[in-house]
């Protein structure tokens, strides 16, 4: 198939090939549809999508309505789950092919499922892959500036969002339902879909945040909620996955629970814990906003920061930017690779060392500069290593790409420094 379509880019003009790609990409999620049965009308589906939060807002629904007595599949950037059976997520991708959903979907109806929870992107929407889920509810977190090389605009970035949005009307679900961020005004566009339910969510929800290096805890309609996972936007998600848990109807006490025995998810604010005297953090943030978020979480503490962040062919308006917030907020930073693709790894780093006025310690060897940011930590200090979170590859030049867990690293130089 790759194959036809390189041929096809070849020998086509590029006008002809991009109208030939709606009908395409419609035609295999039709196929995989049909195939599989359409097992998402067997299913209570819940979508989620945004730009930052999606994986985490879909680890605690999941959470959430198993607690609530339900049987649950959930896939993710981080990792596919079919009740008690989980895989990571392999393919660098959050959603896979247009076959694959539908298969997954089957896949849980056979294996006793009675809700999924489905993480969608812009960039799947624009190949069709979220057709014929059938959604009882979707839950938008946010829209901040990413991808804009890849839509053309920001407008066009909302408007493939949208999509999915469109999707939810017309479900033949009843009731369905829209849980979104009122505080945007995107999310303000979400909430006036033509739906049965409406669920707005904002801060403004979590009364008496309190917030630590360890964790987040507020009230909501007069229950503490206590999170195991820092920061301000760990508190949101979790609102984020509460109202929609009212919408399937499970309690609020319910929640609490479900949300205070989270105690990991992985790659997002991830603590990896070798009775080292100091905090080590892995984390995805990958855009200007969502590393502002996570620093913002570790106020007072002395930051060692190992900073990638900016991947080869995509993006690239950001890496002054990302430069400059690890300049501001954290005391030393170790700058390295990441996923440079077919670009020249040296020339991204440069670009971001370029928005910094201290100059950074640069290390390419990732593991070298992990190595480092830990080996140079003291008591009291936070490690944040950011960007890949559970991405299980370094992409290189031609395809190539090294089997790769920041985590894993991470352990593994902790265990070394207790030799």
């Amino acid at each position: 198939m790759q194959k036809l379509k390189r041929f096809l880019q070849s020998v086509l003009p590029r006008s002809v090939y991009r109208s030939l790609l709606v009908p395409y990409h419609l035609f295999w999620t039709w196929a995989a549809a049909n195939k599989y049965g359409y097992p998402g009308k067997e299913l209570v589906v819940i979508g989620v999508t945004g730009t930052k939060g999606k994986s985490s807002v879909t680890e605690m629904i999941s959470t959430i309505l198993e607690e609530g007595g339900h049987t649950v599949a959930s896939t993710s950037t981080i990792r596919f789950k079919i009740g008690g059976t989980s895989t990571r997520n392999l393919y660098k991708m959050t959603l896979p092919g247009h076959g694959f959903l539908q298969k997954f979907l089957r896949d849980a109806v056979d294996a006793g499922c009675t809700h999924a929870v489905v993480e969608l992107t812009s960039e799947g929407a624009l190949q069709f892959r979220h057709h014929f889920t059938y959604m009882n509810a979707l839950v938008f977190t946010n829209l901040e500036k990413e991808h804009i090389e890849a839509h053309g605009s920001m407008q066009k970035y909302f408007e493939a969002k949208m999509r999915i949005g469109k999707a939810l009307e017309r479900s033949p679900k009843r009731p369905r339902a829209i849980i979104a961020l009122e505080s945007s005004e995107y999310g303000k566009q979400f909430l006036a879909l033509n739906v049965e339910k409406k669920f707005p969510f904002s801060l403004d929800d979590a009364d008496h945040l309190s917030l630590t290096p360890h964790g987040a805890s507020f009230e909501y309609t007069g229950r503490r909620i206590t999170l195991s996972h820092p920061g301000a936007f760990s508190a949101l998600n979790a609102m984020a996955a509460i109202k929609a848990g009212e919408f399937f109807g499970v309690s609020i006490e319910t929640a609490a629970k479900a949300l205070q025995n989270l105690e990991t998810i992985p790659g997002r604010a991830e603590r990896i814990d070798e009775g080292q005297p100091f905090l080590a953090v892995v984390d995805y943030a990958h855009t200007p906003d969502s590393l502002r978020a996570l620093y913002a979480a570790y106020p007072g503490s002395r930051k060692i920061c190992v900073l990638g962040n900016t991947g080869g062919g995509r993006d690239t308006w950001k890496r002054p930017e990302m430069g400059e917030i690890a300049d501001t907020e954290c005391a030393e930073v170790i700058l390295t690779n990441e996923d440079p693709y077919d670009e020249n790894p040296d020339e991204i780093v440069a670009a971001m060392a370029s928005g910094m006025k201290r100059a950074p310690s640069i290390i390419m060897d990732r593991r070298e500069a992990i190595k480092t940011a830990l080996s140079k930590a003291t008591d009291g200090d936070v490690v944040l290593i950011t960007g890949k979170g559970t991405d299980p590859y370094i992409m290189g030049a031609n395809g190539t790409k090294e089997v790769w867990s920041d985590s894993t690293v991470v352990r593994e130089e902790l265990q070394k420094l207790k030799r």
